[in-house]
Protein backbone atom coordinates (compact mmCIF):
# COMPACT_ATOMS: atom_id res chain seq x y z
CA UNK A 1 0.00 0.00 0.00
CA UNK A 2 2.70 2.24 1.27
CA UNK A 3 4.59 1.95 -2.64
CA UNK A 4 0.93 2.63 -4.31
CA UNK A 5 0.77 5.99 -2.25
CA UNK A 6 4.67 7.19 -3.23
CA UNK A 7 3.92 6.16 -6.96
CA UNK A 8 0.96 8.61 -6.87
CA UNK A 9 2.41 11.36 -4.94
CA UNK A 10 5.16 10.91 -7.56
CA UNK A 11 3.17 11.17 -10.70
CA UNK A 12 1.30 14.45 -9.13
CA UNK A 13 4.98 16.08 -8.60
CA UNK A 14 5.91 15.15 -12.09
CA UNK A 15 2.25 17.29 -13.17
CA UNK A 16 2.81 19.98 -10.89
CA UNK A 17 6.32 20.30 -12.01
CA UNK A 18 5.02 20.29 -15.86
CA UNK A 19 3.00 23.15 -14.48
CA UNK A 20 5.07 25.40 -13.19
CA UNK A 21 7.52 25.37 -15.95
CA UNK A 22 5.16 26.14 -18.33
CA UNK A 23 3.29 28.77 -15.97
CA UNK A 24 6.28 30.58 -14.95
CA UNK A 25 9.37 29.69 -17.00
CA UNK A 26 13.03 30.14 -15.26
CA UNK A 27 13.80 30.01 -11.91
CA UNK A 28 12.53 32.46 -9.60
CA UNK A 29 14.64 34.40 -7.45
CA UNK A 30 13.96 36.89 -4.42
CA UNK A 31 14.95 40.58 -3.28
CA UNK A 32 14.29 43.32 -0.94
CA UNK A 33 11.26 45.37 -1.22
CA UNK A 34 12.09 48.67 -1.66
CA UNK A 35 11.15 49.80 1.54
CA UNK A 36 13.17 47.51 3.23
CA UNK A 37 10.50 45.38 5.05
CA UNK A 38 9.15 42.50 2.70
CA UNK A 39 10.98 40.19 0.50
CA UNK A 40 9.61 40.26 -3.01
CA UNK A 41 10.11 38.30 -6.52
CA UNK A 42 13.00 39.60 -8.19
CA UNK A 43 11.91 38.89 -12.05
CA UNK A 44 10.12 36.62 -14.60
CA UNK A 45 5.87 37.72 -14.61
CA UNK A 46 5.75 38.71 -10.61
CA UNK A 47 8.79 40.60 -10.29
CA UNK A 48 8.02 42.99 -7.58
CA UNK A 49 5.31 41.34 -6.00
CA UNK A 50 5.66 40.64 -2.61
CA UNK A 51 6.95 36.96 -1.46
CA UNK A 52 5.57 35.84 2.06
CA UNK A 53 7.69 33.61 3.31
CA UNK A 54 5.71 30.71 5.38
CA UNK A 55 8.33 28.20 6.45
CA UNK A 56 8.53 24.91 7.67
CA UNK A 57 11.43 23.79 9.99
CA UNK A 58 13.13 20.30 8.47
CA UNK A 59 16.32 20.20 9.71
CA UNK A 60 16.68 16.44 8.75
CA UNK A 61 15.11 16.30 5.34
CA UNK A 62 18.46 15.87 3.63
CA UNK A 63 19.93 13.49 6.10
CA UNK A 64 16.87 10.97 7.12
CA UNK A 65 14.34 11.09 3.99
CA UNK A 66 14.78 8.79 0.81
CA UNK A 67 13.27 10.17 -1.94
CA UNK A 68 10.09 8.98 -2.34
CA UNK A 69 9.72 10.01 1.47
CA UNK A 70 10.82 13.68 0.66
CA UNK A 71 8.56 13.87 -2.51
CA UNK A 72 5.66 13.38 -0.15
CA UNK A 73 6.75 15.54 2.49
CA UNK A 74 7.45 18.30 0.28
CA UNK A 75 3.79 17.98 -1.69
CA UNK A 76 2.26 17.66 1.41
CA UNK A 77 3.88 20.96 2.61
CA UNK A 78 3.41 22.66 -0.70
CA UNK A 79 -0.41 21.82 0.25
CA UNK A 80 -0.62 23.09 3.21
CA UNK A 81 0.48 27.04 1.42
CA UNK A 82 3.75 26.61 3.06
CA UNK A 83 6.57 28.68 0.87
CA UNK A 84 9.94 27.48 2.43
CA UNK A 85 11.49 24.32 3.34
CA UNK A 86 14.27 25.02 6.17
CA UNK A 87 16.53 22.09 5.81
CA UNK A 88 20.29 21.48 6.70
CA UNK A 89 22.95 20.48 4.36
CA UNK A 90 25.20 19.63 7.16
CA UNK A 91 22.73 17.82 9.70
CA UNK A 92 22.39 18.27 13.43
CA UNK A 93 22.41 15.09 14.21
CA UNK A 94 24.84 13.16 13.65
CA UNK A 95 25.37 14.57 9.98
CA UNK A 96 28.42 14.07 9.30
CA UNK A 97 29.23 10.39 10.14
CA UNK A 98 25.72 8.88 10.22
CA UNK A 99 24.96 8.21 6.45
CA UNK A 100 21.86 8.83 4.60
CA UNK A 101 19.42 6.32 3.45
CA UNK A 102 21.68 5.52 0.63
CA UNK A 103 24.88 4.89 2.42
CA UNK A 104 26.25 8.16 1.48
CA UNK A 105 28.09 10.62 3.46
CA UNK A 106 29.29 14.52 2.50
CA UNK A 107 32.58 14.63 2.42
CA UNK A 108 35.80 12.39 2.82
CA UNK A 109 37.59 12.21 5.53
CA UNK A 110 34.76 14.71 7.27
CA UNK A 111 37.37 17.82 4.83
CA UNK A 112 34.87 20.51 4.09
CA UNK A 113 37.37 20.70 1.12
CA UNK A 114 36.49 17.39 -0.51
CA UNK A 115 33.22 17.21 -0.71
CA UNK A 116 32.16 13.25 -1.89
CA UNK A 117 31.12 13.74 -5.43
CA UNK A 118 30.98 10.90 -7.70
CA UNK A 119 30.44 10.24 -11.14
CA UNK A 120 27.01 9.43 -12.54
CA UNK A 121 23.54 9.99 -10.60
CA UNK A 122 22.61 9.40 -7.56
CA UNK A 123 25.97 8.26 -7.06
CA UNK A 124 26.70 10.21 -3.43
CA UNK A 125 25.42 12.50 -0.43
CA UNK A 126 24.56 15.66 -2.82
CA UNK A 127 23.18 13.67 -5.78
CA UNK A 128 20.45 13.37 -3.13
CA UNK A 129 20.31 16.97 -1.92
CA UNK A 130 19.95 18.28 -5.63
CA UNK A 131 17.04 15.68 -6.29
CA UNK A 132 15.31 17.24 -3.30
CA UNK A 133 16.01 20.63 -3.60
CA UNK A 134 14.87 20.45 -7.54
CA UNK A 135 11.74 18.64 -6.23
CA UNK A 136 10.77 21.62 -4.12
CA UNK A 137 11.86 24.09 -7.20
CA UNK A 138 9.13 22.17 -9.32
CA UNK A 139 6.42 22.98 -6.34
CA UNK A 140 7.33 25.89 -6.36
CA UNK A 141 8.78 25.74 -2.46
CA UNK A 142 12.30 27.64 -1.90
CA UNK A 143 14.86 25.57 0.51
CA UNK A 144 15.82 27.98 2.96
CA UNK A 145 19.27 25.79 3.20
CA UNK A 146 21.70 25.69 5.87
CA UNK A 147 24.98 25.24 5.03
CA UNK A 148 25.69 23.29 8.60
CA UNK A 149 24.54 22.80 11.59
CA UNK A 150 26.56 24.75 14.00
CA UNK A 151 28.32 22.13 15.82
CA UNK A 152 30.80 22.17 12.88
CA UNK A 153 32.09 25.51 13.48
CA UNK A 154 31.28 25.96 17.06
CA UNK A 155 32.57 23.39 20.20
CA UNK A 156 29.13 24.52 21.78
CA UNK A 157 27.45 20.87 22.30
CA UNK A 158 26.33 19.26 19.41
CA UNK A 159 27.69 15.70 18.23
CA UNK A 160 29.93 17.67 16.19
CA UNK A 161 32.60 16.68 14.48
CA UNK A 162 34.06 20.17 14.38
CA UNK A 163 35.13 21.18 10.68
CA UNK A 164 35.28 24.65 9.97
CA UNK A 165 37.85 27.40 9.91
CA UNK A 166 38.35 30.43 8.12
CA UNK A 167 39.91 29.17 5.29
CA UNK A 168 37.44 26.24 4.40
CA UNK A 169 34.33 27.64 5.49
CA UNK A 170 35.01 29.99 2.50
CA UNK A 171 35.79 27.25 0.24
CA UNK A 172 33.27 25.15 0.98
CA UNK A 173 30.83 28.01 1.06
CA UNK A 174 32.06 29.04 -2.92
CA UNK A 175 31.44 25.52 -4.05
CA UNK A 176 28.03 24.98 -2.67
CA UNK A 177 26.60 28.45 -3.72
CA UNK A 178 27.98 27.61 -7.27
CA UNK A 179 26.44 23.69 -7.68
CA UNK A 180 22.85 26.03 -5.83
CA UNK A 181 22.94 28.91 -8.02
CA UNK A 182 20.56 27.88 -10.46
CA UNK A 183 18.22 27.08 -7.78
CA UNK A 184 15.67 28.65 -5.70
CA UNK A 185 17.50 29.02 -2.39
CA UNK A 186 17.50 31.43 0.62
CA UNK A 187 20.44 30.58 2.41
CA UNK A 188 20.50 30.43 6.71
CA UNK A 189 23.74 30.29 8.73
CA UNK A 190 24.87 29.93 11.73
CA UNK A 191 22.79 26.53 12.95
CA UNK A 192 21.01 27.48 16.27
CA UNK A 193 24.23 29.28 17.42
CA UNK A 194 25.12 32.80 18.81
CA UNK A 195 28.53 34.67 18.38
CA UNK A 196 31.14 34.64 20.76
CA UNK A 197 34.33 35.28 19.92
CA UNK A 198 35.37 36.90 16.95
CA UNK A 199 36.93 33.74 15.41
CA UNK A 200 33.90 32.41 15.09
CA UNK A 201 32.22 35.23 13.53
CA UNK A 202 35.42 35.39 10.76
CA UNK A 203 34.15 31.45 9.89
CA UNK A 204 30.63 32.70 9.71
CA UNK A 205 31.27 35.84 7.45
CA UNK A 206 33.94 33.60 5.52
CA UNK A 207 31.44 31.50 5.00
CA UNK A 208 29.02 34.39 3.49
CA UNK A 209 31.04 35.52 1.31
CA UNK A 210 31.84 32.10 -0.42
CA UNK A 211 28.04 31.52 -0.88
CA UNK A 212 27.48 34.98 -2.16
CA UNK A 213 30.83 34.32 -5.00
CA UNK A 214 29.97 30.89 -5.66
CA UNK A 215 25.86 31.60 -6.42
CA UNK A 216 27.01 35.55 -7.77
CA UNK A 217 24.78 37.30 -5.59
CA UNK A 218 21.28 35.06 -6.95
CA UNK A 219 20.09 34.13 -3.24
CA UNK A 220 19.42 35.78 -0.41
CA UNK A 221 21.39 35.15 3.21
CA UNK A 222 20.44 35.19 6.70
CA UNK A 223 21.62 33.61 9.88
CA UNK A 224 19.48 31.51 12.09
CA UNK A 225 20.69 32.33 16.20
CA UNK A 226 20.43 30.05 19.01
CA UNK A 227 17.28 30.46 21.38
CA UNK A 228 16.32 33.11 22.64
CA UNK A 229 18.15 35.02 20.31
CA UNK A 230 18.67 37.39 17.26
CA UNK A 231 21.04 37.64 13.91
CA UNK A 232 20.97 41.18 14.58
CA UNK A 233 22.99 41.15 17.25
CA UNK A 234 26.18 39.93 15.21
CA UNK A 235 25.30 40.71 11.61
CA UNK A 236 22.98 43.84 11.09
CA UNK A 237 25.32 45.60 10.14
CA UNK A 238 27.11 43.21 7.27
CA UNK A 239 26.57 44.24 4.17
CA UNK A 240 25.81 39.98 3.39
CA UNK A 241 23.22 39.44 5.69
CA UNK A 242 20.07 40.68 3.56
CA UNK A 243 17.20 39.94 6.21
CA UNK A 244 17.66 39.32 10.17
CA UNK A 245 16.48 36.06 11.69
CA UNK A 246 15.20 35.62 15.35
CA UNK A 247 14.37 31.96 17.20
CA UNK A 248 12.17 32.90 20.01
CA UNK A 249 12.45 29.40 20.82
CA UNK A 250 10.38 27.30 22.78
CA UNK A 251 10.81 28.28 26.68
CA UNK A 252 7.22 28.87 27.61
CA UNK A 253 3.48 29.60 26.67
CA UNK A 254 2.54 32.68 25.74
CA UNK A 255 6.33 34.10 25.62
CA UNK A 256 5.61 37.46 23.52
CA UNK A 257 8.21 36.52 20.17
CA UNK A 258 6.58 40.22 18.74
CA UNK A 259 8.92 41.92 21.26
CA UNK A 260 11.78 40.27 18.98
CA UNK A 261 10.30 41.32 15.78
CA UNK A 262 9.70 44.95 17.49
CA UNK A 263 13.59 45.41 17.77
CA UNK A 264 14.69 44.58 14.66
CA UNK A 265 12.02 46.75 13.18
CA UNK A 266 13.07 49.44 14.95
CA UNK A 267 16.94 48.95 13.82
CA UNK A 268 18.71 50.66 11.15
CA UNK A 269 19.38 50.06 8.51
CA UNK A 270 16.32 48.65 7.86
CA UNK A 271 15.99 45.59 6.81
CA UNK A 272 13.29 42.73 7.14
CA UNK A 273 12.98 40.16 10.01
CA UNK A 274 10.97 36.96 11.04
CA UNK A 275 10.82 34.43 13.54
CA UNK A 276 12.81 31.50 12.09
CA UNK A 277 12.43 29.08 15.19
CA UNK A 278 9.08 29.86 17.45
CA UNK A 279 7.47 27.26 19.83
CA UNK A 280 7.16 23.98 17.63
CA UNK A 281 3.56 22.06 17.72
CA UNK A 282 4.41 19.18 19.88
CA UNK A 283 7.49 19.51 21.64
CA UNK A 284 7.78 20.18 25.47
CA UNK A 285 7.12 23.31 26.75
CA UNK A 286 10.39 24.45 28.24
CA UNK A 287 11.96 22.64 25.64
CA UNK A 288 12.96 20.00 27.78
CA UNK A 289 10.12 17.85 29.82
CA UNK A 290 10.71 18.56 33.19
CA UNK A 291 7.34 17.57 33.89
CA UNK A 292 6.82 14.12 32.86
CA UNK A 293 3.62 13.56 34.79
CA UNK A 294 1.75 16.72 32.69
CA UNK A 295 3.30 15.67 29.66
CA UNK A 296 2.96 19.43 28.61
CA UNK A 297 3.28 19.88 24.57
CA UNK A 298 2.38 23.11 22.65
CA UNK A 299 -0.46 22.81 20.58
CA UNK A 300 -1.58 24.32 17.68
CA UNK A 301 -2.67 27.63 19.29
CA UNK A 302 0.69 28.59 20.61
CA UNK A 303 1.85 27.95 17.24
CA UNK A 304 -0.97 30.31 15.73
CA UNK A 305 -0.35 33.03 18.85
CA UNK A 306 3.37 32.88 17.55
CA UNK A 307 2.91 33.50 13.81
CA UNK A 308 0.15 36.24 14.22
CA UNK A 309 1.90 37.98 17.00
CA UNK A 310 4.82 37.90 15.17
CA UNK A 311 3.52 39.33 12.09
CA UNK A 312 1.30 42.15 13.89
CA UNK A 313 4.70 43.45 15.11
CA UNK A 314 6.47 43.96 11.16
CA UNK A 315 7.69 40.53 10.67
CA UNK A 316 8.19 39.68 6.44
CA UNK A 317 6.94 36.48 7.15
CA UNK A 318 7.28 33.58 9.93
CA UNK A 319 8.43 29.88 10.39
CA UNK A 320 6.39 26.52 11.54
CA UNK A 321 7.86 23.98 13.39
CA UNK A 322 6.91 20.49 14.85
CA UNK A 323 9.05 18.48 17.49
CA UNK A 324 8.60 15.18 15.44
CA UNK A 325 8.97 16.65 11.76
CA UNK A 326 12.02 18.33 12.30
CA UNK A 327 14.16 15.68 13.15
CA UNK A 328 12.32 13.30 10.41
CA UNK A 329 11.20 11.15 13.36
CA UNK A 330 10.18 7.53 13.36
CA UNK A 331 10.56 4.00 15.81
CA UNK A 332 13.86 3.07 14.08
CA UNK A 333 15.11 6.34 15.55
CA UNK A 334 16.07 7.65 18.99
CA UNK A 335 13.79 10.19 20.24
CA UNK A 336 14.84 13.85 20.55
CA UNK A 337 12.90 16.17 22.77
CA UNK A 338 10.20 14.00 23.45
CA UNK A 339 9.62 12.80 20.11
CA UNK A 340 6.68 10.06 20.00
CA UNK A 341 4.40 10.71 16.34
CA UNK A 342 5.86 9.78 13.32
CA UNK A 343 6.86 12.11 11.29
CA UNK A 344 4.60 11.46 8.22
CA UNK A 345 1.63 11.83 11.05
CA UNK A 346 2.64 14.58 12.46
CA UNK A 347 3.08 16.73 9.49
CA UNK A 348 -0.77 16.35 9.20
CA UNK A 349 -0.97 18.33 12.87
CA UNK A 350 -3.62 20.91 13.07
CA UNK A 351 -1.23 23.72 13.31
CA UNK A 352 0.39 23.08 10.29
CA UNK A 353 -3.07 23.42 8.46
CA UNK A 354 -3.36 26.36 10.34
CA UNK A 355 -0.70 27.76 8.94
CA UNK A 356 -2.21 28.29 5.43
CA UNK A 357 -4.81 30.18 6.65
CA UNK A 358 -2.14 33.17 7.92
CA UNK A 359 -0.78 33.69 4.10
CA UNK A 360 -4.36 33.44 3.04
CA UNK A 361 -4.95 36.00 5.07
CA UNK A 362 -2.08 37.90 4.40
CA UNK A 363 -2.27 37.64 1.06
CA UNK A 364 -5.52 38.51 0.42
CA UNK A 365 -4.46 42.12 0.48
CA UNK A 366 -1.05 43.97 -0.41
CA UNK A 367 0.82 43.21 2.31
CA UNK A 368 3.86 44.82 1.97
CA UNK A 369 1.69 47.90 2.49
CA UNK A 370 1.52 46.93 6.39
CA UNK A 371 2.98 48.61 8.97
CA UNK A 372 2.72 48.37 12.88
CA UNK A 373 1.50 52.01 14.05
CA UNK A 374 1.17 53.56 17.22
CA UNK A 375 -2.58 54.89 17.58
CA UNK A 376 -4.09 52.17 15.64
CA UNK A 377 -5.25 50.12 18.94
CA UNK A 378 -6.21 52.63 21.28
CA UNK A 379 -7.22 50.37 24.29
CA UNK A 380 -7.55 46.60 25.10
CA UNK A 381 -4.78 44.16 26.65
CA UNK A 382 -1.29 45.42 25.87
CA UNK A 383 0.39 43.05 28.02
CA UNK A 384 0.69 39.39 28.88
CA UNK A 385 -1.42 36.57 27.23
CA UNK A 386 -4.29 38.82 25.62
CA UNK A 387 -2.11 41.20 24.18
CA UNK A 388 -3.83 42.84 21.01
CA UNK A 389 -1.78 43.92 18.46
CA UNK A 390 -2.52 45.42 14.74
CA UNK A 391 -0.78 46.56 11.28
CA UNK A 392 -2.32 49.00 9.02
CA UNK A 393 -1.40 49.62 5.35
CA UNK A 394 0.26 52.99 4.39
CA UNK A 395 -2.73 54.01 2.01
CA UNK A 396 -5.10 53.51 4.79
CA UNK A 397 -6.48 51.12 2.78
CA UNK A 398 -6.63 48.21 4.86
CA UNK A 399 -5.48 46.71 8.45
CA UNK A 400 -5.56 43.63 10.80
CA UNK A 401 -6.62 43.85 14.45
CA UNK A 402 -5.14 40.28 16.35
CA UNK A 403 -6.81 39.63 19.48
CA UNK A 404 -4.90 36.20 21.11
CA UNK A 405 -7.86 35.62 23.46
CA UNK A 406 -10.78 37.13 22.51
CA UNK A 407 -10.48 40.25 24.24
CA UNK A 408 -12.72 43.17 24.16
CA UNK A 409 -10.23 46.38 22.13
CA UNK A 410 -10.75 49.69 20.53
CA UNK A 411 -9.80 51.01 17.37
CA UNK A 412 -8.86 54.51 15.53
CA UNK A 413 -10.79 53.96 12.71
CA UNK A 414 -9.51 57.51 11.26
CA UNK A 415 -6.51 54.93 10.26
CA UNK A 416 -8.48 53.73 7.41
CA UNK A 417 -9.42 55.49 4.30
CA UNK A 418 -12.57 55.66 2.09
CA UNK A 419 -16.02 57.12 2.69
CA UNK A 420 -17.00 53.91 4.22
CA UNK A 421 -15.29 51.11 6.50
CA UNK A 422 -16.00 47.15 5.66
CA UNK A 423 -15.01 44.86 9.15
CA UNK A 424 -15.10 41.29 9.41
CA UNK A 425 -13.82 38.99 11.42
CA UNK A 426 -11.31 36.46 10.27
CA UNK A 427 -11.14 32.69 12.31
CA UNK A 428 -7.66 31.65 12.35
CA UNK A 429 -8.31 28.33 13.32
CA UNK A 430 -10.77 27.95 9.46
CA UNK A 431 -9.65 30.40 8.05
CA UNK A 432 -13.35 31.26 7.25
CA UNK A 433 -14.67 34.93 7.63
CA UNK A 434 -17.84 36.78 8.87
CA UNK A 435 -19.09 40.07 7.87
CA UNK A 436 -19.90 42.71 11.23
CA UNK A 437 -20.76 45.53 9.07
CA UNK A 438 -20.20 48.66 6.82
CA UNK A 439 -20.03 52.07 8.22
CA UNK A 440 -19.70 55.48 7.15
CA UNK A 441 -18.79 56.39 10.88
CA UNK A 442 -15.22 56.87 11.85
CA UNK A 443 -14.02 57.63 15.25
CA UNK A 444 -13.48 55.13 17.97
CA UNK A 445 -14.93 51.96 18.20
CA UNK A 446 -14.55 48.82 20.30
CA UNK A 447 -15.02 45.47 18.91
CA UNK A 448 -15.80 42.32 21.06
CA UNK A 449 -14.38 39.25 19.18
CA UNK A 450 -17.00 36.18 18.89
CA UNK A 451 -15.65 34.34 21.63
CA UNK A 452 -13.20 34.45 23.86
CA UNK A 453 -10.27 32.58 26.32
CA UNK A 454 -7.52 29.96 25.62
CA UNK A 455 -7.78 29.25 21.75
CA UNK A 456 -10.26 31.37 20.86
CA UNK A 457 -8.03 33.76 18.74
CA UNK A 458 -9.59 36.61 16.34
CA UNK A 459 -8.21 38.99 13.71
CA UNK A 460 -10.66 41.72 13.11
CA UNK A 461 -10.15 43.10 9.07
CA UNK A 462 -11.17 46.66 7.98
CA UNK A 463 -11.36 47.65 4.72
CA UNK A 464 -11.68 50.86 2.92
CA UNK A 465 -15.10 49.39 1.13
CA UNK A 466 -14.73 51.63 -1.60
CA UNK A 467 -11.56 48.73 -3.25
CA UNK A 468 -14.63 45.72 -2.81
CA UNK A 469 -12.20 43.03 -1.61
CA UNK A 470 -13.49 39.85 -1.19
CA UNK A 471 -13.46 38.73 2.12
CA UNK A 472 -10.21 36.67 3.42
CA UNK A 473 -12.36 33.89 4.12
CA UNK A 474 -13.33 33.62 0.32
CA UNK A 475 -9.84 34.29 -0.58
CA UNK A 476 -8.04 31.32 -2.31
CA UNK A 477 -4.26 31.07 -2.66
CA UNK A 478 -3.05 30.35 -6.33
CA UNK A 479 0.56 29.57 -7.41
CA UNK A 480 2.53 32.20 -5.09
Amino acid sequence: MKSIYFHFIGCMTLLVLVSWHEVYGATPHLKISDNGRFLEYADGQRAGKGFFYLGDTAWELFHRLNREEASSYLVNRANKGFTVIQAVALAELDGLNAPNPYGHRPFIENDPRRPDVKQGPQNDYWDHVDYIVEKAASLDLFIGMLPTWGDKWQPNGGKGPLVFDEANARTYGQWLGARYRDQPIIWILGGDRNIYTDSEKRVMESMALGLRKGDEGNHLITFHPRGPGLSSDYFHNSEWLDFNMVQSSHAARDHDNGLFIEHDYALNPVKPTLDGEPRYESIPVGFYNRDVARNLKFDDYDARQAAYWALMAGACGHTYGNGNVWQMWDRQHASVLGASIPWHEAIDHPGAFQMKHVRKLFESRPFTRLAPKDGLVLDGPNRGVAKVRGVVAGDGSFAFVYSPRGEQFSVNMNEIAGGKIRASWYDPRYGTSVLIHTGDTKGIQSFVPPSSGRGQDWVLVLDNADLDWALPGEFTLSKH
